[in-house]
């Protein structure tokens, strides 16, 4: 299924509308009931024809009280036929990478390639003390794990292990059909290149706007190629946030009343060092979101999503769509952007749970 937005129509360009979940909890909200209206919003996503659906990742804060993307990927993958399931991200400065790949593998077997794996460095947060990877391996050690899965991902029957992850050859079982693909979610120029090295595509986040996403785009693809990559065959994600009315002032009103409640978990995160993780503008970050993303009426929002499908080598868009409100109205919101923005043609009768919550 594609979004297939004007301008990719125009670059005959294939690009796929997916859905970004946060399963973020709003103040008073139970955590269960948040991470089973993920999964509604997931089996909701294939009922209205989106691509796919992926999860992130986050430990120990409400801004995302789902603490394992490839648990949840699972699940949703056993309750769905035919959307991709990914996640944004897996954080690899928690895991190793190994027991990782394995664990992608087995996913990627058990659901017909359903899966999509994305992985991402992380902070310098108290995770990395509680599962005992230390700050060390965040600073100074995604590049060897991107390496170790890579290899583990690649088809080879057998990987050993390298400078940090030293290990003698071990047999890959299950051993994957096809290289896997491997999203790296990037924010910084390093990273980026880290992921052009490798080959990898990347997953662009929602902070940035179109200018800053194509200067990120424009320099993997120069170190790619650089590195025998071929940048026009490497299938790029990028995040957006969506939310759509019948006006622009509308949606804005929606999302500036919704949104906040959310962002504020970011203010949980907790620092390794013991310094404060930061007290962000909500307010003025609110309105920027606002600003670069698809929020308003459907010809608004149609016009947003055919410059982020104009973006160099972005296949995939990824929509987040918690902003405005609580369950009822992210179902909602699911609905209208399939049908009012991306016209997608619906797999089957619109989404509805029918297990009452409490």
């Amino acid at each position: 299924m594609t979004a297939d937005p004007a301008a990719a129509r125009r670059a005959g360009r294939d690009v796929r509308a997916h859905l970004f979940l946060l399963a973020g909890n709003r103040p008073g909200a139970i955590h269960a009931d948040t991470l089973a209206d993920a999964h509604d919003y997931g089996r909701a996503a294939e009922a209205a024809g989106y691509a796919g659906v992926w999860i992130a990742e986050h430990h120990f804060i409400s801004y995302g009280v789902c603490p394992s993307a490839i648990t949840f990927a699972a699940h949703l993958l056993g309750a769905t036929q035919a959307i991709e399931v990914g996640t944004a991200a897996c954080i690899l400065s928690d895991r190793h990478p190994v027991a990782l790949g394995e664990e992608a593998v087995l996913l990627d077997e058990l659901s017909g390639g359903r899966f999509r794996l994305g992985v991402g460095r992380g902070g310098p947060w108290v995770d990395l003390e509680v599962f005992g990877t230390g700050l060390d391996r965040f600073q100074n050690g995604f590049g060897d794990s991107l390496d170790v899965l890579a290899r583990w991902l690649s088809g080879e029957p057998a990987v050993a292990g390298n400078r940090r992850f030293p290990f003698r050859p071990v047999p890959v079982v299950p051993r994957p059909r096809r290289r896997m693909p491997v999203w790296v979610a990037a924010t910084s120029p390093g990273t980026v290149e880290l992921a052009a090295r490798h080959g990898m595509p990347l997953l662009l986040g929602l902070h940035a706007d179109l200018a800053e996403k194509a200067s990120l785009l424009d320099r993997y693809a120069r170190v790619a190629a650089a590195h025998g990559h071929a940048p026009d065959s490497v299938a790029h994600a990028s995040a957006h946030l969506a939310h759509v009315e019948d006006g622009d002032e509308k949606a804005a009103r929606a999302v500036r009343a919704g949104l906040p409640a959310l962002l504020a978990g970011t203010r949980e995160y907790v620092r390794l060092d013991g310094t404060p993780a930061g007290r962000r503008d909500l307010v003025a970050y609110v309105d920027r979101l606002i600003d670069i993303h698809p929020v308003g009426s459907p010809r608004r929002c149609r016009d947003a999503i055919d410059r982020a499908a104009a973006l160099p080598g972005v296949r995939h868009l990824l929509l987040m769509v918690e902003a405005a409100g609580g369950r009822d109205r992210t179902l909602d919101t699911i609905h209208r952007v399939a049908t009012d923005v991306l016209d997608l043609p619906a797999r089957g009768s619109r989404y509805e749970h029918a297990t009452p919550r409490g």
